[in-house]
Parts: structure tokens; sequence; C-alpha cells
């Protein structure tokens, strides 16, 4: 039974303003611009949160819906992501004197996984209490999000290899108490060692040639066994003389021989371009 909260949505002064786009499993509208915001409603709209089917994932819907997830430090912005409060008292207006419950807005255009998430993925092996090896964190967006997802007793250590990305991340990490910031490649796991213990996940977004590689010598010494993979693969990174699907079809394949059990397939579409997310189970050997 889904519980729900409703509310109005915080005055400016509170939360941004912006563009709005139409939600649910991949009927949002056109493909906004990397520069742009996260989805916006209109102001004064009513919204009621559910709970997702994912734990720890939460959905608004108003006139627009969006997915969310809960702020751990109300009142600061991570990135520039819209925020909605929740009043916690009062199902009709919003009083900012009030208790309220903050959430922030998960972009797909911005975020890989929530672009699966919203794409319909069934399995994304994270949930309260999970342990995630996050590769290829960027400036930390996603894993700003996956620290509020999994926020009873986890741990999401992000490695990232880009200097000036790496700062952002180690920013991030510095208001995320859970999450651990290694600037570090992520082709040299053994560097790494002494911050990774065993990991429920690893979540790779490393748009490299040999990504299926590096998944496999990160999940050898760090994934559990029946531990969950998830890869988005963009096609032009991989082989851009190739079609996507072969380039996808490719890849699985070199999964499988890292000893990772393909799952499920579904494209980012309308979010990402000839991306598509691989998901799986990995096996270790016997």
């Amino acid at each position: 039974m889904l519980l729900a909260e409703r509310s109005c949505w915080a005055p400016a002064s509170t939360i941004s303003r912006g563009r709005s786009s139409r939600g649910g499993r991949g009927a949002f509208g056109p493909r906004a611009s990397r520069g742009a915001g996260p989805h916006r409603a209109k102001g004064g709209q009513k919204v009621v949160v559910e709970p997702h089917r994912h734990a720890g994932v939460f959905v608004a819907r108003g006139k627009e819906d969006m997915l969310v997830t809960r702020s751990l430090t109300p009142g600061e912005s991570v990135y520039g992501e819209k925020r909605i409060a929740i009043p916690s008292d009062s199902t009709t207006s919003i009083d900012v004197t009030k208790s309220t419950t903050e959430y922030r807005v998960w972009n797909p255009f911005r975020s890989k996984l929530a672009a699966g998430i919203l794409g319909g993925i069934d399995n994304i092996y994270m949930q309260p209490g999970s342990k995630v090896l996050y590769l290829g964190a960027a400036s930390g967006t996603s894993v700003s999000h996956l620290e509020s997802t999994n926020r009873v007793a986890n741990t999401v250590a992000a490695v990232e290899f880009s200097d000036r990305s790496g700062r952002d991340l180690i920013n991030i990490a510095s208001r995320c108490t859970n999450v651990i910031s290694i600037v570090e490649d992520a082709r040299h796991p053994l560097k790494y060692r002494m911050l990774v213990g065993i990991v429920d996940c690893i979540f790779a977004d490393v748009a490299q040639p040999d990504q299926a590689r590096i998944v496999g010598i990160n999940a050898h010494p760090f994934l559990k066994n029946k531990g969950g993979v998830l890869i988005p693969i963009k096609a032009n990174c991989i082989d851009s003389t190739a079609a996507p699907e072969a380039v996808f079809a490719s890849e699985v394949q070199k999964l499988r021989a890292e000893r990772v059990k393909p799952k499920e397939q579904l494209t980012l579409k309308p979010f990402e371009r000839d991306h598509a997310m691989v998901c799986g189970i990995y096996e270790r050997a016997a």
C-alpha cells in the first residue's frame, strides 16, 4: 500500500524556478540540453509524494511527475537541483515555519541511473543498507542521490579519474557522511583496495572502450557472489562505426566472459542517445 503525502511547492525563495517536463516511465518531454536544470513544476501546484518500487526512491506526482530522493541536508542544493518541501503536519498547504520533509529532484538527463529507473529497470540491486562501488562518478550528481537512497548504514565508494571532477566529488563527499571519494583510475583497483571492501553492487559509468574489462577487474576483488552489476553502455565510445545494437550485443558477450550474467537490457531514450543499460548478476568462480 502506497503512503502519500500532499503539499504545495515551496516558495521561490526556497526552491528555484525553471522548465518543466512530463514524467512517468520514459514519458518525459523533448530532450533537454546538458546545461539545462532539472525538471521543474509550476509554483503552487499540489503534489503527492509516493514511494517508488525501488526502496529509497520516490515519485512526486503533480502536474508533472518527477523522480525524487529525500534530502539529507534540508535547505541545501547539491548541484542546483530543484527541491520540494513537504509539510509533516499538513496535507493542504505549506508553512515554512512548520516541520517539513525535503525531497531533491533526480534529473534523468544528468543521471543515467535515474534514466534507467524511469525507463522501467526491474532491479537496481541497491536498497537501504547496500554497499555500492560507483565507477566513473564524475562530479557526484548520481552519487549524492545514492547516498540518500541507501541512507541506512550504507557506503558508496565513488571512483573518478578526472582531477577536475574529482574535486567536485570530494566536495560532495564532505557533505555526504557515507560517501568515500576516490580520485583514481578504475583500471587499477588495487590502488584503492584499502578503501573498498566487499560491495553489494557495482555501477559502472566509465564510457571507455574497455569498460567491460574495467567492470571485471573491479568485480573480482570487490563484488560479492550474486552481487548486482549495472553498466550504461554508450555505443559511440565503444565503436563509432558499428550499429549501436551490434555494440550492445558485443559488450554483453564481454560481460559474460567476466562472469557477469546479464538479466535485462533497456534503452535510455529519450534521456540519452545510443545508450543502453545492461544489468546482471556476478557469479564468482567455484
